[in-house]
Formats: structure tokens, C-alpha cells, sequence
């Protein structure tokens, strides 16, 4: 509990956040008034996402049809704080004015590094050691605003796309309670510094096509990159040719013996073998 519990408006597209943030902000004496989803084509692509019969245990659910319908809609509720989690659209000035407490955001990487819509796959491209947590006080840019709180965990030679998802939801759950007693206190948070600030956009075509000529690693690498970012972009990838076809390879492994799979496909890279697993 953190004091007197607040009106709070949910922005975010996926039920499972809609449902987990909701009730987590219940437990911790809030309430959660209105989740406001958004009906976007790059959000929406390969994963469910919440639509006005939405079951959000008692919380009113409103879709934006677009980025300016926003503010009308989560400020017709009156917030005193807003969460979001997986939203796609910046926020505009007007909304950030509405709730007295602020804005908070949950941001899967370790801001300033890799600010933007792809934060997982840029982490796996640009070959950290570690996946983040961040939960920041919103501001007129994207991802910009000040730090509330950090965490991270290491990232796995095999790590899945939906197992880091998961490991990161409840890592930033667990974060939010420490995070909304700062908000009561009335902290602003810690500014982002300038230095080692990157961006993290959709993948382009300089990262579509796969060359067996460079390292098994690499390859592996921009796979599991390609696994983590749907709805990010228009652009496929990753494309390989294997036997004189081209196919969308979604998923390889570094184990240097044949995987007990009989669709395993064996590709000789610069430093040795990789198996394709689909």
C-alpha cells in the first residue's frame, strides 16, 4: 500500500499485461479505472491483443482508433497516474498534464540503451551480456524520461523469445511496488544521462538476409534477434538459403552435435556447423 489509492488508466495492447497490472495495482491499494488499448496494424501483428470485450476484472475498457483519440479517452476517466506497458504511441503533452501523481512506463532494457520499439532485439544484435528492466517517468519523447528503477538478467546462450517475456514481466512486477512508493514520495526520479544513449528501431533490410559466410554465432544471434521483435516493422527476416532454397529461418541452436530432431538442418558456417531447428 502506498497511501490513499489512486485512480489509475492502463495504457497498454496485450490482455496478459492488461490483466497482471490491473491486478497488480489492486493489491497495492489502487484503482484501476480503464484500460485504453490502441488499434494499431504494427501492434497487432502475430500476438492477441485487447479489444473492447477484453475481461479485465471490473476495469472499463477503451480502444484508440488512433494516436490523437488517446487523451480523450484515458482522460475521460479522470486518472490521478498512468501505467503503460506495451503501448505504441507516444503520449502527448495534453495526456502527460492530465493525472496529478504522472506517468510511468515499463521499458524492456537498461535506458538510455536502446530507446524504442525493438529493445529486445537490439539487445540480442548488439550483443549485451544482460536483458533490462526499466520503469521511467513518461516525458514528450519516447523513453526519455527520468529513471525509477533498474534491473537486469542475463541473457542465455538458448534464450526463447516468450520465456525472456516472462522472465521480464515478473521482473518488472516485482519492481513496482518500490516504484509506486517513489511516485507517493513525490521523486522524480534520476535524469537519463546522455552517454551511452542508442536507439532501438525496427529491424531493416541491412538485416534480412542471412550469410552463412560469417561466424555460427552471429547467425544464431540474428535469428534469436529476428524472434524478438513482432509488430515492430513491415520488413521479414531472417531469409537464408539453404539447398538451393530460400526459407524465413525462425529458430537455430549452437549445440555442436545433431539435436535428437530429424528436422534438424546442419549449415556450415565460417567457424563451424549451426543447426536449423525451424
Amino acid at each position: 500500500m502506498t497511501g490513499a489509492g489512486w485512480r489509475v488508466v492502463v495504457l497498454t495492447v496485450y490482455p496478459g499485461v492488461a490483466r497482471f497490472t490491473t491486478d497488480a495495482l489492486r493489491r497495492l491499494g489502487h484503482e484501476p479505472v480503464a484500460v485504453v488499448g490502441a488499434r494499431s496494424k504494427a501492434a497487432s501483428q502475430g500476438m492477441e491483443v485487447i479489444n473492447e470485450d477484453t475481461d479485465v476484472g471490473g476495469s472499463a475498457v477503451a480502444i484508440a482508433s488512433s494516436p490523437a483519440a488517446v487523451a480523450s479517452l484515458a482522460g475521460a476517466f479522470r486518472p490521478e497516474f498512468l501505467l503503460t506497458w506495451s503501448f505504441p504511441w507516444l503520449l502527448s503533452p495534453e495526456l502527460l498534464s492530465i493525472p496529478p501523481r504522472g506517468s510511468i512506463n515499463y521499458h524492456p532494457s537498461l535506458l538510455p540503451r536502446h530507446r524504442g520499439p525493438n529493445p529486445l532485439g537490439w539487445t540480442i544484435r548488439a550483443g549485451d551480456s544482460d536483458f533490462g528492466v526499466t520503469w521511467h517517468r513518461m516525458a514528450p519523447e519516447y523513453d526519455t524520461g527520468p529513471i525509477l528503477a533498474q534491473k537486469s538478467t542475463p541473457v542465455l546462450e538458448e534464450d526463447a523469445a516468450q520465456e525472456v517475456y516472462l522472465r521480464l514481466c515478473r521482473l518488472g512486477l516485482r519492481m513496482l511496488p518500490g516504484v509506486l512508493k517513489r511516485v507517493a514520495a513525490g521523486d522524480p526520479g534520476e535524469s537519463q544521462p546522455s552517454e551511452g544513449a542508442t536507439g532501438a528501431p525496427a529491424f531493416g533490410e541491412d538485416y534480412a538476409s542471412i550469410d552463412w559466410t560469417n561466424s555460427a554465432r552471429f547467425v544464431h544471434d540474428q535469428v534469436r534477434a529476428w524472434s524478438f521483435t513482432p509488430g515492430t516493422g513491415s520488413v521479414p527476416g531472417p531469409f537464408g538459403d539453404i539447398d538451393g532454397t530460400r526459407y524465413r529461418v525462425r529458430r537455430t541452436t549452437l549445440r555442436p552435435s545433431a539435436p535428437d530432431d530429424r528436422l534438424a538442418v546442419r549449415v556450415e558456417c565460417s567457424d563451424g556447423p549451426l543447426w536449423v531447428l525451424e
